[in-house]
């Protein structure tokens, strides 16, 4: 365990940001798994609704420092080629 005063304080702030963290990543996930699951049942409405809210969320996610810029462009790429598909069938 730390002894030190700024020690001990980076162990609490550490420990706040985890939790922030976490929260972040499962809003992420989520998100990403509702948008999946539209483009799964074909439905092209309610994914081009879901978009936009989406993007935000793995943009945010990045800016915070859960996931990484290039690994947001690839989320956002792949989904919106998804949604592409589909309206063009």
């Amino acid at each position: 365990m730390a002894n030190h005063v700024s020690a001990l304080k980076r162990v609490r702030s550490t420990e706040r940001r985890t939790e922030f963290n976490r929260a972040r990543k499962s809003r992420l996930r989520t998100g990403l798994k509702r948008l999946r699951g539209l483009l799964e049942a074909k439905d092209v409405k309610g994914a081009t609704e879901a978009m936009p809210a989406t993007f935000s969320i793995v943009d945010r996610a990045a800016k915070w420092g859960v996931i990484k810029e290039n690994t947001a462009s690839r989320y956002k790429s792949r989904i919106a080629a998804r949604l592409r598909k589909l309206q063009a069938a």
